[in-house]
């Protein structure tokens, strides 16, 4: 269900990401994605929303090739990326065509220093140490903690760090678009903040697309542009973020909100609507 007739290609921009009725398998057996459709355009950051299970990071593991190392596969369905399927090509294959992803829980390497996570960001380019050099000044510039830090080790920083750490480690591969997975998840609400206002400043100045999964929908549709609503692994509803966020379904089932209050954790269970799209 479409909360308005547009969608984000509509702007003029042209898609840097399609997927097209993607359905993705696990152990071939256990069907996860179920004929997920979205777009990302050039340029934009768009929301992909979900509780815990929908199948968010699966979608996100599918546009970059990770599900071979959990015995998942994408089985139908296409993803373009910059104008070329991503289904043949090997992760590293696509980091260096401008698509990276930062995991959920960041994973940076625990035993290398914040200075040293990041340059490894730069693995797989070839122009030279003094480009390198130049990035890392970059990302330190939008993460000036990571400065100050620069020398500790990444195990022993902050959560909040740690995930500055991580996006600053993507950054440094140049991408187009970052595939963003749960960046609030464990973080303080003044952190979580700070994050996204990196992440739009590295969207609006740098021209980084994101795709971003999360489960904190009201922060997601804030700065995003437009989002998609996943369950049970498809596209429920999706529309521009100001459009899902005063949908009287989204407020109740995914802000927690009904006739504009905020409801009790008592009361959660207990909606007075009901999940239209699954009749």
């Amino acid at each position: 269900m479409s909360v308005t007739a547009s969608t984000p290609a509509a702007a003029g921009r042209p898609a840097i990401l399609a997927l097209n009725n993607v359905e993705v398998v696990y152990d071939h057996v256990i069907l996860v994605l179920k004929g997920v459709s979205l777009v990302v355009p050039q340029g934009a950051i768009v929301a992909l929303l979900g509780a815990n299970g929908a199948g968010k990071t699966t979608t996100l593991k599918g546009i970059s090739n990770l599900l071979r190392a959990e015995r998942g596969e994408v089985t139908k369905g296409s993803i373009v990326f910059d104008g070329t399927e991503v289904h043949a090509l090997s992760p590293n294959v696509l980091v260096r065509r401008g698509c990276i992803q930062v995991m959920e829980g960041r994973h940076c390497f625990a035993h290398l220093t914040v200075e040293e996570n990041l340059l490894t960001g730069a693995f797989t380019r070839r122009d030279g140490g003094a480009a390198i050099r130049a990035d890392l000044e970059r990302v330190y510039s939008y993460f000036p903690r990571l400065r100050e830090r620069r020398a500790a080790i990444a195990g022993y920083t902050s959560g909040g760090e740690q995930q500055m750490c991580a996006i600053g480690r993507a950054l440094m591969s140049r991408p187009k678009m970052i595939l963003l997975d749960e960046p609030s998840m464990g973080l303080a609400p003044q952190i979580v903040a700070e994050i996204f206002d990196i992440v739009r400043n590295l969207n609006s100045r740098e021209g980084v697309s994101f795709l971003l999964a999360e489960q904190n929908t009201h922060m997601a549709l804030k700065y995003a542009s437009y989002g998609y609503i996943l369950e049970n692994g498809r596209v429920v509803m999706d529309g521009e973020a100001g459009a899902l966020a005063a949908n009287e379904d989204v407020k109740e089932f995914y802000l927690g909100m009904a006739e504009g209050k905020r409801k009790s954790f008592r009361d959660v269970k207990h909606y007075k609507r009901r999940k239209r799209w699954l009749a």
